[in-house]
C-alpha cells in the first residue's frame, strides 16, 4: 500500500487531492475538477473527501 500523506505545500483547503496527485504522479487541478464534477452529482464526494482527511495523516512540512 502507498503511503499517501496530505500536502502542505500545494493544498487549498485540507491537501487531501494535492497529496493523492502527488503520491500517485497525477495532475492535481484535474483530480480537483473531477472530484469537483463528482460532488456536485449524486455521488458522495464530500463525504468521502471528508473521510480521507480525518484518515490521511499531514505530512510533516510546515
Amino acid at each position: 500500500m502507498k503511503n499517501i500523506r496530505r500536502d502542505s505545500e500545494n493544498n487549498i483547503f485540507a491537501g487531501v487531492l494535492s497529496g493523492i496527485a502527488k503520491q500517485f504522479n497525477w495532475n492535481t487541478t484535474l483530480l480537483r475538477i473531477i472530484w469537483i464534477i463528482l460532488t456536485l452529482t449524486p455521488f458522495p464526494g464530500l463525504i468521502i473527501y471528508l473521510l480521507l482527511w480525518i484518515i490521511i495523516s499531514k505530512d510533516n512540512l510546515q
